[in-house]
């Protein structure tokens, strides 16, 4: 089950921006899962971290859904590194990719837990059950000559920015406490919204994944495909840059 907050990528107008142009991607997330995604689907990427309050940005939307503030959070993380990259200049077209997952169980909306206790309580309330893993996307190009008030830049009818959410039901197993507690004791669901993982121990606590395996982790590389063509760009054209590195 996939879908897109504020339209999905369209085809694109303008001309392509592609090989020969030095396109490259930077990836706004510390998130290891998120790096692993691309770095499977032979993307190269540099990162830069954003520095936003995730809390100030849900407090001046505290009527979104779950899905809305995905991409919320997404746009202004991604708006974040953007205009650091235009601040510091690109030599080349620049993609920028901010990413946040969201966790939803009975319309509420849950980020990472953080203390072990809270993922125990979030694991015992959502075991034997489904929820929805929503993935918010924002991919803003950045060209050469941006100023950080501009980034990202517009040219010859190409869209600028784009936003999405890509969104994946879970279904959790009917594990006992003490499984739960065992697997809260890695550290692994710490750190990952709704506690748990799909590419990790976490994944023998699932019954199964209904969407994009790759959202679930942090990253929907088919809408990343999607959202290049729309804003003008080649997205093979960073399969390129992977093969001239190589």
């Amino acid at each position: 089950m996939t879908g897109h907050d504020d339209g999905g990528p369209g085809s694109g107008t303008g001309p392509r921006l592609g090989a020969g142009t030095g396109l490259r991607l930077v990836l706004g997330s510390a998130s290891p899962g998120r790096a692993e995604v691309l770095t499977r689907a032979r993307v190269p990427f540099d990162v830069v971290v954003s520095a936003v309050d995730e809390d100030a940005v849900g407090a001046t939307r505290p009527d979104a859904s779950p899905a809305q503030l995905a991409g919320l959070l997404a746009e202004a993380k991604g708006r974040d590194v953007a205009a650091r990259v235009a601040a510091a200049g690109v030599d080349a077209p620049t993609l920028v990719l901010g990413c946040d997952s969201v966790f939803e169980l009975d319309g509420v909306a849950y980020g990472k837990p953080y203390e072990p206790e809270v993922a125990v309580r979030r694991w015992l309330a959502q075991a034997g059950r489904e929820g929805l893993l929503h993935t918010g996307h924002w991919l803003g190009l950045v060209l050469p000559g941006d100023a950080p008030a501009q980034a990202p830049g517009r040219e010859a009818g190409r869209e600028a920015e784009l936003r999405g959410v890509v969104t994946s039901a879970v279904r959790f197993a009917a594990v006992t406490e003490d499984e739960i507690r065992a697997y809260v004791a890695t550290g692994e669901p710490l750190h990952c919204a709704g506690a748990f993982t799909i590419d990790g121990a976490g994944a023998a606590l699932l019954d199964g994944v209904e969407g994009d395996p790759n959202a679930v982790i942090g990253l929907s590389v088919g809408w990343l495909r999607k959202a290049c063509t729309a804003l003008g760009t080649d997205f093979t054209a960073l399969w390129e840059s992977s093969n001239s590195d190589a």
